[in-house]
């Protein structure tokens, strides 16, 4: 038995309505799983949404305001009033300020961009940042991404005789900033036909409203915005993102093409994937240490020098987040288990003074990951007395509303469901722990804290081929609403299985038989390798795609999670050392039973738990194994005994190491013709000095001299001869009687049948029997005359 890391859950599909996808648009089972699942469940919209890469753009002027934003920037451009374009350090925020300052100075306009500093100023607008503008002479500021909750600070703008126009996407409060436009397509009442654009997505909108026209040179930089902030990738977003990496395979655009040369992407081979993976943490990287302006400047240049220089100190600054955020989540880590575990905790609140403000958020993301909790990482600032933080959670857990009940002693925050930051008093944040944990108690059940893997259909190995992978190819782009798909495999049979790597931490097995196997490589599952018996039939999820290698395309699976649900044998008998077994075993639920006192010493020390001696049949039923790990470290007495042990129950592993310190296996077992000829020798010699003549007696037949000692001792025993002063003479008078009633020959022999039947027995053998008495279908000796 192999446990899943996380929660299957499978969504099932209208099996009517997938049959009327596969007859009408000639698709694969698998695909027309995937889009009914998707609610694209009509001939017409999953042929629009597989196919039709000619959609229309919204009209912008269906965002409430726009008509007035329109009007005032063009009212600035015409009398060259200073416009200045207020954005946010995140890659959202860095695309929606390019897009917003290549659209007006293509215009004329008079305009520059201010992006605060995440460290001096924190997210969003501040009153500093608006006095600045007002004493440098803006007339008109624009906010991009931002803005939505800047209600003191548009009070200001007022003030200072600025006219304010907030574009955004975030969650809106109860309250509305005072704004000459506030665009935004969540806003109640909106009659704007989607609502997910990301922050990119309404700066992308104004831009097509003040040109007239689709402006097509920007959909490469919207589509990585749009990627990066993680919003839906149906609708809209989905024809921006699909003709955006379009325009990416093709863009002569100098800060973009500077960024592919160093993350070494092929332009031509652009996906989500590279700009989730590749450009996004590069743009981001800029406004998580320092200031977002290089990354900015990047996007906005067209000389290619300055390009390769800027995008050079964008990637330096992005090893140097990684390795800050690799720091701080250990001491997160650390902080979690010693101080808050999870355990006792259903939201994370943990902070520190010196971490990075910048990374935080990142951090917050692999507490999720490890311990599957809602977590919040802060920055204390002792001087001023704040906490700065970025909050992650799980499903179930809507991390606005949550916070939003907390606004009292929040007075600064925003975000999603699912992503938040937020700045507090230091002497707020146990209270804040205090009530999110609370409103986690009452929302959450124990299941919730266990990962769930959303997986789009269960598939047979014959299903999966080259055209039904290349058809699910037509699904993306992939992203949040559209995810990429994951699929089951249930109870497959493995034709081969190794670790790969040169940490050995990777794994790599085949499914299925023969030239029909599909390949499937899980990376960072090498650990698995030594919990998997290979006979096992194993589930598994994963994605699908297509492995090319010299010109050869085969279907593969990227591995994400394993399960084996039956009991798994695990052939440990030739290994001659106690102390490399603990090398392959589990850490936990594991027990090591010995039927010899020898052999419980020569053990390596373990917990006083984790071994048990057993001596009796009694004690060996009575022994609790269910779905524990037991390791039989040495040879039992007797069949029987390990029988009592194991029928009726259900461990989940069985490693089988029988060590025996002297076999009898390999010493030679008398036949009954062997027994013959002895007899017959003795009759003709009368007598027989065994001590003086055995040696001699053993070479000359080619056999041990503990075969001459055996039989002597069942003729004895039997009392078809009697030995005195080692001589050994037949009893003339003694009866016809069976061999197997001797006691020593019903010790060798059963010694003789246990070592065959347990010690050298094939695998496949011994499985057979395992089966048989934990499934109590036959008992011991039944299942033995099957084999032996």
């Amino acid at each position: 038995m192999l446990k899943s890391k996380t929660r299957w859950i499978v969504r099932q599909s209208d099996k009517d309505k997938a049959d009327t996808l596969i007859s009408e648009l000639k698709i694969s089972p698998i695909v027309a799983s995937l889009l009914v699942n998707r609610g694209l469940d009509t001939p017409e919209s999953a042929q629009d949404f597989l196919y039709g890469n000619n959609g229309e753009f919204h009209d912008p002027f269906l965002l409430a305001g726009m008509d007035a934003a329109v009007s005032r920037i063009n009212k600035a451009i015409n009398e060259n009033e200073p416009i200045l374009i207020y954005g946010d350090y995140d890659a959202d925020g860095v695309t929606s300020t390019s897009v917003m300052m290549i659209t007006l100075r293509s215009l004329g306009a008079n305009v520059d961009f201010y992006i605060p500093n995440r460290f001096t100023e924190g997210y969003g607008p501040n009153e500093g940042a608006f006095r600045h503008a007002a004493e440098i002479g803006t007339k008109l500021l624009i906010t991009v991404d931002t803005g939505i909750s800047a209600v003191h600070e548009a009070s200001i703008a007022k003030e200072l005789g600025m006219d304010l126009i907030i574009t955004d996407h975030h969650e809106p409060g109860p309250v509305l900033p005072e704004a000459l436009a506030i665009i935004h397509p969540k806003l109640e009442g909106s009659l704007y036909p989607f609502r997910e654009l990301a922050g990119v997505g309404v700066a992308f909108k104004v831009a097509h409203a003040l040109l007239g026209n689709i402006p097509e040179e920007l959909l490469e930089i919207a589509a990585i915005g749009t990627v990066a902030d993680l919003v839906s990738l149906k609708g809209e977003n989905r024809l921006l993102v699909q003709r955006g990496i379009k325009k990416l395979k093709v863009t002569k655009r100098a800060g973009l093409l500077a960024l592919f040369k160093l993350a070494n992407v092929e332009q031509a081979a652009v996906d989500e994937e590279t700009i989730g993976f590749m450009l996004a943490p590069r743009l981001n990287a800029a406004g998580r240490l320092d200031s977002a302006d290089p990354a900015v400047h990047l996007l906005l240049t067209d000389d290619r020098e300055e390009a390769a220089m800027i995008a050079e100190e964008i990637d330096s600054m992005n090893k140097e987040r990684q390795s800050i955020v690799s720091q701080i989540a250990e001491e997160a880590i650390k902080e979690v288990e010693e101080k808050y575990p999870a355990g006792e905790n259903a939201v994370l609140v943990i902070g520190k003074e010196g971490w990075n403000a910048g990374v935080i958020g990142i951090v917050a993301s692999r507490l999720v990951d490890k311990f599957y909790r809602p977590a919040i990482v802060l920055s204390f600032d002792k001087e001023k007395g704040t906490a700065k933080g970025s909050a992650r959670s799980i499903a179930g857990f809507d991390l606005y509303k949550n916070l939003s009940a907390c606004r009292d002693i929040l007075p600064h925050f925003g975000g999603h469901p699912m992503a938040a930051g937020m700045t507090l008093g230091l002497g707020d944040v146990g209270e804040l722990r205090e009530r999110l944990n609370g409103l986690a108690k009452e929302q959450l059940s124990d299941e919730d804290f266990i990962p769930v893997a959303s997986l789009d259909a269960e598939v047979s190995l014959e299903d999966v081929s080259l055209p039904a992978i290349e058809q699910m190819q037509l699904l993306s782009p992939f992203g949040m609403d559209n995810p990429k798909p994951r699929v089951l495999i249930k109870d497959a049979p493995i034709a081969s299985m190794r670790k790969i790597g040169s940490g050995q931490n990777h794994l790599k097995m085949a499914l299925g038989e023969g030239s029909s196997a599909l390949d499937g490589i899980g990376f960072g599952l090498g650990e698995l390798f030594h919990h998997i018996s290979a006979d096992s039939r194993i589930s598994v999820i994963g994605e699908l795609s297509i492995n090319e290698w010299n010109n050869i395309r085969k279907p593969q699976i990227f591995l994400h999670d394993l399960s084996v649900a039956e009991w798994q044998l695990f052939d440990l008998r030739g290994i001659k050392r106690f102390e490399q077994l603990k090398e392959l075993l589990p850490e936990s639920s594991t027990k090591w039973i010995c039927f010899d006192g020898q052999s419980r010493e020569k053990i390596p020390s373990l917990p006083e738990d984790a071994a048990f001696f057993i001596s009796s049949e009694t004690e060996a039923e009575a022994l609790v194994i269910e779905e524990e790990h037991i390791v039989l470290a040495d040879l039992p007495p007797s069949k029987q005994m390990l029988e009592k042990l194991l029928q009726g129950k259900a461990p989940a592993r069985i490693y089988a190491h029988f060590y025996k310190e002297e076999s009898e296996y390999f010493s030679t077992i008398p036949n009954r013709d062997h027994f013959k000829w002895f007899y017959s020798f003795l009759a003709k010699r009368g007598q027989f000095d065994i001590r003086k003549f055995g040696d001699q007696l053993a070479k000359h037949k080619g056999w041990s001299r503990e075969t001459i000692d055996f039989m002597s001792k069942v003729f004895f025993e039997l009392d078809f001869a009697k030995m005195e002063n080692g001589l050994l003479a037949l009893n003339k008078e003694a009866n016809k009687r069976d061999l197997t009633e001797s006691p020593t020959y019903q010790r060798k022999h059963a010694q003789y049948t246990l070592e065959n039947d347990l010690l050298y027995s094939s695998y496949q053998e011994l499985k057979s029997w395992f089966d048989a008495v934990l499934q109590g279908a036959v008992h011991t000796e039944e299942a033995m005359e099957e084999w032996i």
